[in-house]
């Protein structure tokens, strides 16, 4: 039997949104700009390395596929498990394993030579995977939650919700008793607040992990791991 999404808590979704913000935003500074937490980015770039002739990054053609396998992969072992808390439970500490290892990678080696340097493309593959992971256990186990590492339709949908929820208002303005305004603000309102937090979150993250990695290089990424730990041993005590 398949497992079923389960209700979280907003401020867990803002919480893997703000490690995704932190590992995307220190590999972009180590890694020669690559972006291990949207799949979008590694599509673009690989289309500029082919326009500007560059010199092959494997890493960038080899995120795509990666990033995919760590999602399919994340699948198949949250299906072996006997239920959705231990699916959680797995799938997060794979993640966290992940991100250990490439923190300690970092932390050993960086900085690194050139992107295609051997423990450049580990450290690489390592995020790329991680960030696959987390996308794939926040859309298979986490009931209505929005992607907590890509932001570009998270963005649209928040603009969405927010116009129709300001449409709605309008109309119970005029019109105070229509039951479809009321019903159209109230779920664009819960729509919007499952959003914002992933947004921010994200955002959040980033800054920190921009901000923390020039100052104090890899050893931002053990934040990160931090919560990571932080989160699983939430999964683990959830009843």
């Amino acid at each position: 039997m398949a497992v079923k999404a389960i209700e979280v808590p907003k401020w867990i979704a803002g919480l893997l949104a703000f490690v995704a913000g932190v590992v995307d935003a220190c590999t972009v500074f180590a890694l020669f700009g690559l972006f291990v937490a949207q799949v979008t980015g590694s599509f673009v770039l690989i289309g500029a390395q082919i326009v500007n002739a560059d010199i092959v990054n494997v890493i960038r053609t080899l995120a795509i596929p990666l990033f995919f396998l760590a999602g399919f992969a994340a699948v198949l072992l949250a299906e072996l498990a006997d239920n959705s808390r231990k699916a959680l439970i797995v799938t997060v500490g794979v993640e966290l394993l992940l991100v250990g290892a490439l923190a300690v990678i970092g932390l050993s080696a960086a900085p690194f030579a050139h992107p295609n340097a051997p423990l450049a493309l580990v450290a690489g593959v390592l995020g790329v995977t991680a960030m696959g992971v987390q996308s794939a256990l926040v859309r298979l186990l986490m009931r209505g939650v929005a992607s907590t590492n890509v932001m570009t339709t998270n963005t649209t949908l928040a603009a969405i919700e927010l116009a129709q929820w300001l449409v709605a208002a309008r109309r119970l303005a005029k019109h105070p008793d229509d039951a479809a305004a009321k019903t159209a603000r109230r779920r664009a309102r819960d729509a919007f607040a499952n959003l914002w937090p992933v947004l921010a979150g994200f955002l959040a993250g980033a800054c920190c992990g921009a901000i923390g990695y020039t100052q104090v290089g890899f050893s931002i990424m053990l934040l990160a791991v931090a919560l990571l730990a932080a989160l699983l041993l939430w999964a683990i005590r959830l009843r």
